[in-house]
């Protein structure tokens, strides 16, 4: 089998509006594709494919319609984090009613099979907005592999992708219960989150821990955190990251300052700090940012 790609999927990612962010097409992975992407409100049927297709939702709340115009059409509002899951070999029609940061894997039904151990075969169910945490970690595992490949990677890329075709194979078949979806999480008010954001705009270059940030929104630590991502789709820690990130780009495209002296200012430890940051989340370099302008 060669490598798998878009030509294996189902044909969302076709859609002539979705740019992927990043794939692993080119890495040789046979077993598994990973693709990023945001997705606009759509419409549309599709054509089976001979893959498996796993949507993880990366913001949300936003509804998503399955079997539309059919007795079975269902409709439900998937918080970030929650799932879809298209087995191989089916039609697909769906509707997205908002746009959507996804990341999508695929896999053969052969690789679901050979975790499955079993001499019957194994049908995965039809899901929409199941939440499976071990599931999510995975995805996001096999992500961070496509955003920050080396070749030595290739092994635990494919140990990844045996793992997901594992638990598809446990937790998601078709009969079985499938996991609880949630109730979508209770998102940070207006006026919390701009309180919140204060605090981080005003605090960019200082240690800014979960408990200071749950004050300025009046909320538990575990409350705070659940309805942060509810409204921004991401973690405080990583959201305060990418603050910095976008303070240091517009500092270094835009003035003179010594990189060191951005780097602390924006809250990273040193320069070098700065280097592997910006090097992982958009794959350059200070100098280079500056360089381009």
């Amino acid at each position: 089998m060669g490598e798998l790609g878009p030509a294996d999927t189902n044909g969302i990612l076709s859609l002539p509006w979705i740019c992927p962010e990043r794939t692993s097409a080119g890495l040789g992975w046979d077993r598994v594709y990973l693709s990023k992407q945001r997705e606009r409100p759509y419409r549309a049927e599709f054509g089976p494919a001979r893959t498996h297709q796993l949507i993880l939702h990366l913001a949300g709340p936003v509804t998503v319609r399955r079997g539309v115009g059919s007795p079975a059409e269902r409709s439900r509002r998937i918080p970030a984090g929650g799932l879809f899951l298209q087995p191989s070999h089916q039609e697909l029609s769906v509707e997205l009613g908002g746009e959507l940061d996804t990341l999508h894997v695929y896999l053969p039904d052969s690789a679901v099979q050979e975790a499955a151990g079993s001499d019957a075969p194994v049908r995965l169910a039809d899901e929409l907005g199941s939440v499976d945490p071990l599931l999510e970690q995975l995805v996001l595992a096999l992500d961070s592999v496509v955003r920050e490949w080396e070749p030595g990677a290739r092994a635990y890329a494919d140990q990844l992708g045996a793992l997901v075709a594992a638990q598809l194979a446990r937790q998601h078949r078709a009969g079985r219960s499938a996991p609880a979806a949630t109730r979508p999480a209770e998102a940070l008010t207006d006026r919390q989150f701009t309180q919140v954001r204060e605090l981080m705009d005003a605090r960019l270059a200082e240690p800014l821990g979960l408990v200071e940030l749950a004050a300025a929104a009046g909320l538990s630590v575990s409350r705070f955190a659940r309805r942060f991502k509810a409204r921004t789709g991401l973690p405080p820690h990583r959201y305060l990251l990418r603050l910095r990130v976008e303070q240091a780009g517009l500092l270094l495209r835009t003035g003179t300052e010594p990189i060191a002296d951005i780097a602390v200012r924006c809250g990273f430890s040193h320069q070098e700090h700065l280097t592997r940051v910006l090097r992982a989340h958009l794959g350059t370099t200070p100098a280079a940012l500056r360089r381009d302008g």
